[in-house]
Formats: structure tokens, C-alpha cells, sequence
């Protein structure tokens, strides 16, 4: 690997699950696709290529994490995507003092490609890169790399800028955006970050995950 993470498959991962699943009308984690929810879909693609432990960040209360350990917010509010990021920037510091980075996987886009924190960690040239996925020139910052030396920027950002918009955070790094291609399947290409939003989006997850499996 020509980065400047050693080992891909050595990068910690805590999967965002701290979001409010407005547009569901429930908590989206537990939506069921193929017989699964979505978050144990999810951790269970991201474990078959990661030799550590797969984290959650989601609420203290969280019902049944599946054996994941969860990594709530440190700062209450639900103050949007960076504040898991930060969780998991925090917890990697702690439990993995010698990674330069933690991994960010989303629980909701269950189409994730297989080599993404490889593609992601060859990116990485530096320890203090950020590096984050991108599909039809369009940016997925929830799939990133995240350097754990950005902890104290973030968190002074998440608690003093007004919007904490992604895009804003990310201007003040060196980042790597990682282009991944459209799926092909027999019912179109599929954009491997899409992602279940509503109930319409999770019948849509059906029929890809249908498609896909008609491939295999």
C-alpha cells in the first residue's frame, strides 16, 4: 500500500447511528432489509474485511447493540454527523492510541463497496488527511477516514461554529476524496453509497438488493 496507513484492514470503525431518523418515522437502524436490519446488515459487511472490533456510536440507551460497544456523543444535543465523528475520533484515541485514523460507515447505505477503506486508506498521505468517499461527483463524508489528531479542531468547531456544516469542517483540513464507480445491475446502476432515508428509499433498497443477489 502506497499510503501512509500500513494496514486497511487495521483502521478501527465505528459505525454513525446517532441520527435523529426523521424521514423514517423510526429508528432506520432497524429497518429490515434481506431479513436484517440495516445496522447489523452494516456491521457485518464492514467486519469481514476489518481485524478490530466494529464500534457504534449511538445513544447510551441503545436496546440491543448486538455485542457492538457503543460510543455515545460526548456532547449531548445531537448536534449532526460530526458530533459521531468526534465520538469516534475520541474513542479511537482511547482504545487504539497507536492508529492515526478512525473509519466512519453510516448505517443506512447498506451497498457499501468492499474495498472501501482500502481505497480510502491508499489516499491518505499524511497522518493528518482526511479522506472521504465520493460517487456521481457527489461527496459522502460519513464514509471517511478521519485523522485522531483532528480531535481537538472538531470539537472546538462542533461547539463554536453556528451551522457545523460538513463542508465547512472539511475546508479547514487536506482532504482526499476517493471517486468509487456506479454498480451495474440488471435493473441500472446503483450508486454504492445510496442510502435508506424513508420507507420509499428502504422499498428501493428491496429491489437493488434483489437485483444484486440475481447477479451472484
Amino acid at each position: 500500500m502506497s499510503g501512509a496507513i500500513a494496514n486497511a484492514d487495521d483502521i478501527p470503525v465505528v459505525l454513525l447511528a446517532g441520527g435523529r431518523s426523521s424521514r423514517m418515522g423510526a429508528n432506520k437502524a432497524f429497518a429490515t432489509l434481506g431479513g436484517q436490519s440495516l445496522f447489523v446488515r452494516i456491521a457485518a459487511r464492514i467486519a469481514k474485511t476489518q481485524v478490530r472490533p466494529v464500534a457504534l456510536n449511538a445513544d447510551a440507551d441503545w436496546p440491543d447493540p448486538k455485542g457492538l460497544t457503543l460510543v455515545p456523543d460526548g456532547i449531548a444535543g445531537k448536534l449532526g454527523p460530526l458530533a459521531g465523528v468526534l465520538a469516534a475520533i475520541q474513542y479511537a484515541a482511547q482504545h487504539y492510541p497507536q492508529a492515526s485514523h478512525v473509519a466512519t460507515v453510516p448505517i443506512d447505505s447498506p451497498f457499501f463497496p468492499d474495498d472501501l477503506l482500502v481505497r480510502l486508506a491508499e489516499a491518505i498521505g499524511a497522518s493528518d488527511e482526511i479522506a472521504i468517499a465520493a460517487s456521481f461527483n457527489r461527496d459522502h463524508p460519513v464514509f471517511g477516514l478521519w485523522p485522531v489528531s483532528a480531535a481537538g479542531d472538531l470539537e472546538t468547531w462542533i461547539l463554536t461554529d453556528p451551522k457545523r456544516r460538513v463542508r465547512d469542517f472539511l475546508a479547514r483540513h487536506t482532504v482526499q476524496r476517493v471517486e468509487f464507480p456506479a454498480v451495474q445491475t440488471p435493473i441500472g446502476p446503483l450508486d454504492p453509497f445510496f442510502n435508506v432515508n424513508t420507507p420509499d428509499d428502504l422499498i428501493d433498497a428491496q429491489n437493488w438488493l434483489a437485483a444484486l443477489e440475481d447477479m451472484s
